[in-house]
């Protein structure tokens, strides 16, 4: 990559790590996704429970690897032959972990995560539960406000995960949200696969450091 495109993209990581740091989150950045990895294994400790979110970017990044090494106790939700209700009992244990791990649909420069969710395990673990949460979160997911991020839900993340999930939604259809251009989110789906249950803003945060981000200077997940 260009070396100018790639200070900009240093100065808006920078930017965000400190509007997140305000937010009382702990943030480390970190230039590609082997150094993040090693960043997850710092913050943890052996023998630590753990859970993850449905995450793509934690899988390209092969941070699952890490947490079937046999140094945690691993409640595992992509284990082979698990049942439905085997799956969602791992959702709950989540809530007793001491790490939970997943990524963010969008972070602002301004310090803020906007996620959305379906099942909604993921936004429910981030917000209470486990005694720390690490965000691994590339740089793609920057965006300026929450504006943009409720746009990018709606233009990427969201028509890309009802395709990789085979959700039959409009979006994964179309590639797009229904709700493109409305105020109102979601405006119009009634599908019973839609993925956009319940949207989450987290800012500043009562207990200092529980969410620790880990931001990538790479493209990861959607």
């Amino acid at each position: 990559m260009n070396q100018f495109l790639d200070s900009i993209n240093v100065d808006r990581i920078k930017r965000t790590a400190k509007a997140l740091e305000k937010h009382n989150m702990e943030v480390h950045c970190v230039p590609d996704r082997t150094v993040a990895v090693e960043m997850i294994r710092t913050l943890m400790k052996k023998g630590d429970t753990c859970a993850v979110g449905g995450s793509v970017t934690l899988d390209e990044i092969g941070a699952l690897d890490l947490l079937r090494n046999g140094d945690y106790v691993f409640f595992d939700r992509y284990a082979p032959g698990l049942t439905a209700e085997e799956i969602t009992d791992i959702h709950r244990k989540a809530f007793s972990c001491d790490t939970y791990l997943s990524s963010s649909n969008a972070v602002t420069e301004d310090g803020y995560l906007f996620n959305v969710d379906g099942g909604s395990n993921r936004v429910a673990a981030i917000l209470f539960g486990p005694k720390q949460v690490i965000l691994v979160i590339g740089r793609n997911k920057i965006v300026r406000d929450l504006d943009a991020a409720s746009e990018r839900v709606r233009r990427i993340a969201a028509p890309a995960n009802a395709r990789r999930l085979h959700c039959d939604t409009y979006c994964a259809q179309t590639g797009e949200c229904m709700a493109v251009g409305s105020d109102c989110f979601g405006a119009g789906c009634t599908s019973p696969g839609r993925i956009c249950a319940n949207f989450v803003v987290s800012g500043p945060q009562r207990t200092k450091n529980r969410i620790k981000i880990i931001l990538v200077d790479e493209e990861l997940g959607y």
